[in-house]
Protein backbone atom coordinates (compact mmCIF):
# COMPACT_ATOMS: atom_id res chain seq x y z
CA UNK A 1 0.00 0.00 0.00
CA UNK A 2 0.47 3.52 -0.60
CA UNK A 3 -0.22 7.16 -0.34
CA UNK A 4 -0.77 9.91 -2.07
CA UNK A 5 0.95 13.43 -0.40
CA UNK A 6 3.08 16.22 0.32
CA UNK A 7 5.02 17.02 2.83
CA UNK A 8 5.63 20.72 3.77
CA UNK A 9 8.17 21.86 6.32
CA UNK A 10 7.56 25.65 7.07
CA UNK A 11 10.61 26.15 8.73
CA UNK A 12 13.72 24.67 9.32
CA UNK A 13 15.10 27.16 12.30
CA UNK A 14 14.71 25.32 15.09
CA UNK A 15 16.21 23.76 18.16
CA UNK A 16 16.79 20.05 17.60
CA UNK A 17 18.81 17.03 18.51
CA UNK A 18 22.62 16.61 17.43
CA UNK A 19 21.60 13.56 14.75
CA UNK A 20 18.71 16.37 13.18
CA UNK A 21 20.26 17.78 10.38
CA UNK A 22 16.47 19.01 9.55
CA UNK A 23 17.87 21.95 12.23
CA UNK A 24 19.49 24.70 11.10
CA UNK A 25 21.24 25.72 14.42
CA UNK A 26 24.29 24.62 13.12
CA UNK A 27 23.94 25.93 9.81
CA UNK A 28 21.95 29.00 10.54
CA UNK A 29 22.40 30.49 6.84
CA UNK A 30 20.30 27.78 6.08
CA UNK A 31 16.78 28.60 7.94
CA UNK A 32 13.75 29.24 6.27
CA UNK A 33 10.46 30.28 7.33
CA UNK A 34 8.08 30.29 4.96
CA UNK A 35 4.38 31.89 4.67
CA UNK A 36 1.02 30.84 4.82
CA UNK A 37 0.24 31.34 1.67
CA UNK A 38 2.89 29.94 0.11
CA UNK A 39 2.16 26.59 2.69
CA UNK A 40 -1.32 26.61 0.97
CA UNK A 41 0.10 27.27 -2.79
CA UNK A 42 1.74 24.12 -2.23
CA UNK A 43 -0.50 22.48 -0.78
CA UNK A 44 -3.51 23.33 -3.72
CA UNK A 45 -0.64 22.36 -6.38
CA UNK A 46 -0.30 19.04 -4.55
CA UNK A 47 -3.96 18.53 -4.40
CA UNK A 48 -4.07 18.96 -8.07
CA UNK A 49 -1.83 16.10 -8.48
CA UNK A 50 -4.07 13.76 -6.82
CA UNK A 51 -2.79 14.66 -3.02
CA UNK A 52 -4.89 13.26 -0.37
CA UNK A 53 -2.44 14.32 2.61
CA UNK A 54 -0.53 17.69 3.70
CA UNK A 55 2.05 16.26 5.79
CA UNK A 56 3.47 19.63 8.09
CA UNK A 57 6.44 19.38 10.04
CA UNK A 58 6.79 23.23 11.24
CA UNK A 59 9.91 23.48 13.18
CA UNK A 60 10.48 24.67 16.92
CA UNK A 61 11.05 28.48 15.86
CA UNK A 62 12.59 30.50 18.66
CA UNK A 63 10.22 33.06 20.70
CA UNK A 64 7.65 31.19 18.13
CA UNK A 65 3.92 32.57 18.94
CA UNK A 66 2.00 30.00 20.84
CA UNK A 67 -0.98 29.37 18.07
CA UNK A 68 1.02 29.36 15.30
CA UNK A 69 0.81 25.29 14.47
CA UNK A 70 -2.83 26.00 15.05
CA UNK A 71 -3.32 28.84 12.85
CA UNK A 72 -1.76 27.34 10.13
CA UNK A 73 -3.66 24.29 10.41
CA UNK A 74 -6.96 26.68 10.04
CA UNK A 75 -5.83 28.42 7.30
CA UNK A 76 -4.75 25.12 5.44
CA UNK A 77 -8.00 23.41 5.60
CA UNK A 78 -9.99 26.71 5.02
CA UNK A 79 -8.93 26.39 1.52
CA UNK A 80 -8.59 22.78 1.63
CA UNK A 81 -11.31 21.17 3.57
CA UNK A 82 -11.32 18.16 2.31
CA UNK A 83 -7.39 17.20 2.40
CA UNK A 84 -5.78 15.70 5.34
CA UNK A 85 -3.61 17.43 8.22
CA UNK A 86 -1.08 15.15 8.85
CA UNK A 87 1.17 17.18 11.26
CA UNK A 88 2.84 18.34 14.22
CA UNK A 89 5.43 15.93 15.97
CA UNK A 90 5.16 15.25 19.80
CA UNK A 91 8.09 17.89 20.17
CA UNK A 92 6.08 20.29 18.35
CA UNK A 93 3.25 19.61 20.19
CA UNK A 94 4.97 20.14 23.66
CA UNK A 95 6.53 23.45 22.17
CA UNK A 96 3.44 24.71 21.03
CA UNK A 97 1.60 23.91 24.91
CA UNK A 98 4.44 25.78 26.09
CA UNK A 99 4.33 28.59 24.02
CA UNK A 100 0.54 29.50 24.22
CA UNK A 101 1.13 28.78 28.47
CA UNK A 102 -1.51 25.83 28.33
CA UNK A 103 -1.56 21.70 28.70
CA UNK A 104 -0.34 19.71 26.18
CA UNK A 105 -3.83 18.14 26.04
CA UNK A 106 -5.47 21.86 25.58
CA UNK A 107 -3.19 22.44 23.11
CA UNK A 108 -4.23 18.76 21.42
CA UNK A 109 -7.89 19.74 21.49
CA UNK A 110 -6.79 23.15 19.59
CA UNK A 111 -4.90 21.50 16.98
CA UNK A 112 -7.49 19.27 16.39
CA UNK A 113 -10.68 21.58 16.68
CA UNK A 114 -8.43 23.57 14.06
CA UNK A 115 -8.34 20.47 11.36
CA UNK A 116 -5.79 18.34 12.62
CA UNK A 117 -6.81 14.74 11.72
CA UNK A 118 -3.72 12.81 12.64
CA UNK A 119 -0.07 13.49 14.51
CA UNK A 120 3.40 12.01 13.28
CA UNK A 121 4.77 9.85 15.80
CA UNK A 122 8.32 10.87 15.14
CA UNK A 123 10.74 12.62 17.90
CA UNK A 124 10.38 9.32 19.80
CA UNK A 125 14.16 8.19 18.06
CA UNK A 126 14.41 5.49 20.80
CA UNK A 127 12.52 5.52 23.83
CA UNK A 128 14.67 5.18 26.36
CA UNK A 129 15.77 7.80 28.71
CA UNK A 130 19.93 7.40 29.03
CA UNK A 131 20.31 6.87 25.41
CA UNK A 132 17.82 9.87 24.59
CA UNK A 133 20.33 11.93 27.89
CA UNK A 134 23.69 11.08 25.14
CA UNK A 135 21.85 11.75 21.73
CA UNK A 136 19.35 14.78 22.26
CA UNK A 137 19.90 16.40 25.91
CA UNK A 138 17.03 18.55 26.58
CA UNK A 139 14.57 17.69 24.22
CA UNK A 140 11.56 16.26 24.21
CA UNK A 141 11.60 13.52 27.48
CA UNK A 142 9.75 9.84 27.29
CA UNK A 143 7.31 10.93 29.86
CA UNK A 144 7.07 13.44 27.42
CA UNK A 145 6.16 11.95 24.57
CA UNK A 146 4.13 9.41 25.87
CA UNK A 147 2.07 12.42 27.47
CA UNK A 148 0.82 13.64 24.14
CA UNK A 149 0.45 10.38 22.11
CA UNK A 150 -1.20 8.88 25.10
CA UNK A 151 -3.65 12.35 25.14
CA UNK A 152 -3.94 12.06 21.14
CA UNK A 153 -5.28 8.92 21.22
CA UNK A 154 -7.55 9.68 24.09
CA UNK A 155 -8.98 12.59 22.35
CA UNK A 156 -9.67 10.47 18.93
CA UNK A 157 -6.40 11.43 17.38
CA UNK A 158 -4.56 9.08 15.81
CA UNK A 159 -0.75 8.82 15.58
CA UNK A 160 2.25 6.85 13.74
CA UNK A 161 4.86 4.93 15.79
CA UNK A 162 7.95 4.60 15.18
CA UNK A 163 11.96 4.22 15.63
CA UNK A 164 15.26 5.33 15.04
CA UNK A 165 17.99 3.35 14.39
CA UNK A 166 21.40 2.77 13.51
CA UNK A 167 23.24 5.49 16.24
CA UNK A 168 23.88 4.16 19.47
CA UNK A 169 21.56 2.02 20.49
CA UNK A 170 21.64 -1.27 21.43
CA UNK A 171 19.38 -4.30 20.48
CA UNK A 172 17.74 -4.41 23.57
CA UNK A 173 16.84 -0.52 23.60
CA UNK A 174 14.82 -0.91 20.43
CA UNK A 175 13.20 -4.11 21.78
CA UNK A 176 12.24 -2.20 24.57
CA UNK A 177 10.81 0.73 22.60
CA UNK A 178 9.05 -1.99 20.49
CA UNK A 179 7.45 -3.67 23.35
CA UNK A 180 6.34 -0.13 24.85
CA UNK A 181 4.67 0.91 21.62
CA UNK A 182 2.92 -2.24 21.85
CA UNK A 183 1.44 -1.98 25.29
CA UNK A 184 0.21 1.47 24.33
CA UNK A 185 -1.46 0.18 21.28
CA UNK A 186 -3.70 -2.23 23.89
CA UNK A 187 -4.24 0.59 26.03
CA UNK A 188 -5.41 2.63 23.32
CA UNK A 189 -5.55 1.70 19.93
CA UNK A 190 -4.65 4.74 18.67
CA UNK A 191 -1.62 3.67 16.19
CA UNK A 192 -1.68 3.65 12.33
CA UNK A 193 1.35 2.59 12.03
CA UNK A 194 4.87 1.79 12.75
CA UNK A 195 7.82 2.90 10.71
CA UNK A 196 11.52 2.43 11.64
CA UNK A 197 13.63 4.85 10.35
CA UNK A 198 17.16 4.50 9.40
CA UNK A 199 19.32 6.86 10.89
CA UNK A 200 20.75 9.48 7.98
CA UNK A 201 24.62 10.37 9.54
CA UNK A 202 25.96 12.52 6.14
CA UNK A 203 24.31 15.87 7.67
CA UNK A 204 24.01 14.51 11.27
CA UNK A 205 25.90 16.78 13.38
CA UNK A 206 26.38 14.11 16.10
CA UNK A 207 28.19 11.89 13.25
CA UNK A 208 29.66 14.95 11.03
CA UNK A 209 30.63 17.06 13.90
CA UNK A 210 31.65 14.48 16.58
CA UNK A 211 29.40 16.38 19.28
CA UNK A 212 28.36 12.68 20.17
CA UNK A 213 31.02 9.53 20.73
CA UNK A 214 31.08 5.96 19.23
CA UNK A 215 28.08 6.91 16.80
CA UNK A 216 27.66 4.78 14.12
CA UNK A 217 27.79 5.62 10.74
CA UNK A 218 23.75 4.12 10.31
CA UNK A 219 22.72 0.48 10.22
CA UNK A 220 23.62 -2.13 8.05
CA UNK A 221 21.57 -4.21 5.07
CA UNK A 222 20.94 -6.72 7.70
CA UNK A 223 20.19 -4.28 10.72
CA UNK A 224 16.94 -2.99 8.78
CA UNK A 225 15.48 -5.77 7.55
CA UNK A 226 15.83 -7.36 11.28
CA UNK A 227 14.26 -4.01 12.78
CA UNK A 228 11.31 -4.72 10.42
CA UNK A 229 11.04 -7.84 10.56
CA UNK A 230 11.16 -7.90 14.51
CA UNK A 231 8.78 -5.28 14.54
CA UNK A 232 6.00 -7.37 12.36
CA UNK A 233 6.35 -10.42 15.09
CA UNK A 234 6.19 -8.01 18.22
CA UNK A 235 3.80 -6.16 16.69
CA UNK A 236 1.22 -8.13 14.46
CA UNK A 237 -1.40 -8.80 16.36
CA UNK A 238 -1.85 -5.00 17.22
CA UNK A 239 -0.70 -2.18 14.90
CA UNK A 240 -1.16 -4.13 11.60
CA UNK A 241 0.57 -1.83 9.38
CA UNK A 242 4.45 -2.43 9.54
CA UNK A 243 5.81 0.61 7.08
CA UNK A 244 9.24 0.89 5.21
CA UNK A 245 10.65 4.09 4.67
CA UNK A 246 11.53 4.60 1.20
CA UNK A 247 12.68 8.04 1.69
CA UNK A 248 15.52 6.55 3.81
CA UNK A 249 15.70 3.00 2.59
CA UNK A 250 15.54 3.26 -1.44
CA UNK A 251 13.12 1.45 -3.99
CA UNK A 252 15.25 -1.67 -3.66
CA UNK A 253 15.68 -2.55 -0.35
CA UNK A 254 11.65 -1.17 0.43
CA UNK A 255 10.59 -4.16 -2.04
CA UNK A 256 12.58 -6.53 -0.33
CA UNK A 257 11.03 -5.38 3.10
CA UNK A 258 7.63 -6.22 1.75
CA UNK A 259 8.74 -9.95 2.00
CA UNK A 260 10.14 -9.51 5.57
CA UNK A 261 7.20 -8.09 7.98
CA UNK A 262 5.89 -5.15 5.76
CA UNK A 263 2.83 -4.24 3.98
CA UNK A 264 3.16 -0.35 3.59
CA UNK A 265 5.57 1.48 1.59
CA UNK A 266 4.54 5.39 2.62
CA UNK A 267 4.19 8.18 0.96
CA UNK A 268 4.22 9.52 -2.54
CA UNK A 269 6.01 12.68 -1.19
CA UNK A 270 5.23 15.30 -3.79
CA UNK A 271 7.65 17.72 -1.97
CA UNK A 272 10.00 16.93 1.05
CA UNK A 273 12.97 18.33 2.92
CA UNK A 274 13.66 16.88 6.46
CA UNK A 275 15.49 13.94 4.83
CA UNK A 276 16.53 15.40 2.00
CA UNK A 277 18.63 17.78 4.32
CA UNK A 278 19.78 14.75 6.40
CA UNK A 279 21.69 13.74 3.43
CA UNK A 280 19.31 11.21 2.00
CA UNK A 281 19.40 10.19 -1.39
CA UNK A 282 15.45 9.67 -2.13
CA UNK A 283 12.46 11.89 -1.15
CA UNK A 284 11.33 14.40 -4.05
CA UNK A 285 8.76 12.14 -5.30
CA UNK A 286 7.86 8.32 -5.81
CA UNK A 287 5.25 8.02 -8.48
CA UNK A 288 2.18 5.51 -8.21
CA UNK A 289 3.21 3.57 -11.11
CA UNK A 290 6.88 3.33 -9.78
CA UNK A 291 5.01 1.77 -6.33
CA UNK A 292 2.63 -0.38 -8.28
CA UNK A 293 5.62 -2.13 -10.05
CA UNK A 294 7.75 -2.80 -6.74
CA UNK A 295 4.54 -4.21 -5.20
CA UNK A 296 3.61 -6.02 -8.07
CA UNK A 297 7.11 -7.46 -8.83
CA UNK A 298 7.48 -8.11 -4.73
CA UNK A 299 4.33 -10.64 -5.57
CA UNK A 300 1.99 -8.27 -3.98
CA UNK A 301 -1.08 -6.56 -5.14
CA UNK A 302 -1.09 -2.92 -4.80
CA UNK A 303 -3.16 -0.31 -3.29
CA UNK A 304 -3.59 3.02 -2.13
CA UNK A 305 -4.42 3.92 0.87
CA UNK A 306 -5.92 7.18 3.15
CA UNK A 307 -3.43 8.32 5.94
CA UNK A 308 -5.47 6.50 8.14
CA UNK A 309 -5.67 2.96 6.38
CA UNK A 310 -8.99 3.28 4.59
CA UNK A 311 -8.19 1.87 1.39
CA UNK A 312 -8.57 4.56 -1.66
CA UNK A 313 -8.22 1.83 -4.44
CA UNK A 314 -6.58 -1.75 -5.12
CA UNK A 315 -4.84 -2.07 -8.70
CA UNK A 316 -6.01 -5.50 -10.59
CA UNK A 317 -2.73 -7.10 -12.39
CA UNK A 318 -4.24 -5.28 -15.80
CA UNK A 319 -4.92 -2.34 -14.36
CA UNK A 320 -2.37 0.12 -16.00
CA UNK A 321 -4.34 3.59 -15.51
CA UNK A 322 -2.07 6.68 -15.08
CA UNK A 323 -2.11 8.67 -12.11
CA UNK A 324 -1.32 12.51 -12.83
CA UNK A 325 1.81 11.81 -11.25
CA UNK A 326 2.75 9.61 -13.33
CA UNK A 327 3.08 12.03 -16.72
CA UNK A 328 5.10 14.16 -14.06
CA UNK A 329 9.01 14.01 -16.16
CA UNK A 330 12.50 13.93 -14.86
CA UNK A 331 11.97 17.54 -14.37
CA UNK A 332 10.54 16.99 -10.83
CA UNK A 333 12.69 19.75 -9.34
CA UNK A 334 11.81 22.37 -11.73
CA UNK A 335 8.31 21.45 -11.36
CA UNK A 336 7.64 21.05 -7.19
CA UNK A 337 10.81 23.27 -6.06
CA UNK A 338 13.23 21.53 -3.60
CA UNK A 339 15.07 21.95 -0.49
CA UNK A 340 18.34 23.08 -1.91
CA UNK A 341 17.00 25.21 -3.68
CA UNK A 342 14.16 26.54 -0.79
CA UNK A 343 16.83 27.30 1.34
CA UNK A 344 19.36 29.53 -0.99
CA UNK A 345 15.68 32.01 -1.50
CA UNK A 346 16.41 35.32 0.26
CA UNK A 347 12.49 35.65 0.44
CA UNK A 348 12.38 33.01 2.96
CA UNK A 349 15.30 33.69 4.70
CA UNK A 350 14.42 32.92 8.43
CA UNK A 351 15.75 35.72 10.92
CA UNK A 352 15.75 35.18 14.55
CA UNK A 353 13.68 37.96 16.40
CA UNK A 354 17.00 38.62 18.67
CA UNK A 355 18.14 39.76 15.24
CA UNK A 356 15.09 41.69 13.87
CA UNK A 357 14.85 43.84 17.29
CA UNK A 358 18.57 44.29 16.99
CA UNK A 359 18.49 45.94 13.21
CA UNK A 360 15.56 47.51 13.99
CA UNK A 361 17.23 49.21 17.03
CA UNK A 362 19.71 50.53 14.66
CA UNK A 363 18.15 54.00 13.62
CA UNK A 364 19.77 55.44 10.04
CA UNK A 365 21.18 58.81 10.66
CA UNK A 366 20.74 61.60 8.90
Amino acid sequence: MWSTGTSTSPTSASSAAAFCAFSRDFREEEGYFLPVNEIIRRAKEAQEYGATEVCVQAGLPPQMEGDLYIRLCEAIKEELPDIHVHGFSPEEVLYGSIRSKCTIREYLQGLKDAGVGSLPGTSAEVLDQDLRDIISPGRITVDQWLEVITNAHDLGIPTTSTVMFGHRETNAQIVRHIALLRDIQQQTGGFTEFVPLSFVASEAPMFLQGTVENVRSGPTGMDVIKVHAIARIMLNNWIPNIQASWVKEGSRMSQLLLNAGVNDLGGTLINESISTSAGAMHGQLMRPSEFRSMIREAGRTPAERYTTYGLRRVYSDADEALDPLDLVGDNVEEIFGSYNQLVQMEGYRFEHPRAQRERNAVQPTA
